[in-house]
């Protein structure tokens, strides 16, 4: 799928695109997830049911402690659940060997971090091509994708820069550029302004409105509330359970 501007972020005048949803990419139903610390039992998640369709913006909320962290991890496929179903794209995530979770991870989400989570010492080029390394792509055409999320972006100017070379917004546009080029189902945002200024912080959200309106499936981790305005669904967790959903 080529990379395309040909749908400019909404303005705060114009209309909010709604898409259509399309196929449910992620369900889970009657999640739980506990931890053990010592002799204390920590509920995280309290039986979370959940669908996220292709195509859709969604933001979870909730305070420390409400349970988000652990959901995000789990749809990211970074954590599995200790009783109920989780399936991605239909198939159960339970069911899966460690390479099955880490080619989910590599080839069908794109992570952005609130630290960004670039290497310091590379490019902002080589950074957006290391998932397409782990991927076996070879050189020439990762290079040639890595570019054109770059390019993507608007940083093209910037490919040989490294992080310190670059302000807040523009790694965080790289981390998003790297989160882009495997071309994944869905792009899974922890916080991805939390580290911004306010300006910065909503040229990142008008990014991700023009992403969303390319029909990219975008899930934002935020305790943020004009964040999480940005989003056309909204969930909010309080003591591991869903406490809404609108």
């Amino acid at each position: 799928m080529p990379f395309s501007t040909s749908s400019p972020p909404a303005s705060a005048g114009s209309p909010r695109l709604l898409r259509p949803p399309g196929a449910p990419v992620i369900e889970i139903e009657g999640v739980t997830k506990l931890y053990r610390m010592g002799a204390e039992t920590i509920h995280a998640l309290r039986g979370v049911s959940l669908k996220i369709h292709r195509n859709e913006y969604l933001a979870i909320m909730g305070p420390s402690g409400s349970g988000k962290s652990t959901l995000m991890n789990m749809l990211g496929c970074l954590d599995t659940p200790t009783a109920g179903l989780y399936e991605f794209t239909g198939k159960n995530v339970a069911g899966m060997d460690d390479d099955e979770l880490a080619a989910i991870r590599n080839q069908e989400i794109g992570f952005v971090f609130q630290t960004f989570n670039l290497l310091p010492r590379s490019t902002a080029l080589h950074n957006v091509e290391l998932p397409l390394i782990y991927a076996g792509v070879p050189r020439p055409a990762r290079l040639e994708r890595a570019r054109a999320a770059l390019g993507h972006v608007g940083l093209a100017d910037r490919m040989a820069h490294r992080p310190n070379e670059l302000s807040g917004g523009q790694r965080q546009r790289v981390a998003i550029a790297r989160a882009l080029v495997n071309r994944p189902s869905i792009i899974l945002a922890d916080e991805p302004t939390g580290n911004l200024d306010t300006r910065t912080g909503e040229e990142i959200m008008a990014l991700f409105e023009e992403l969303y309106g390319q029909g990219h499936t975008l899930i934002v981790v935020t305790h943020e509330e004009d964040i999480a305005r940005h989003a056309r669904r909204i969930v909010r967790l309080r003591d591991g359970l869903i406490e809404a959903d609108a």
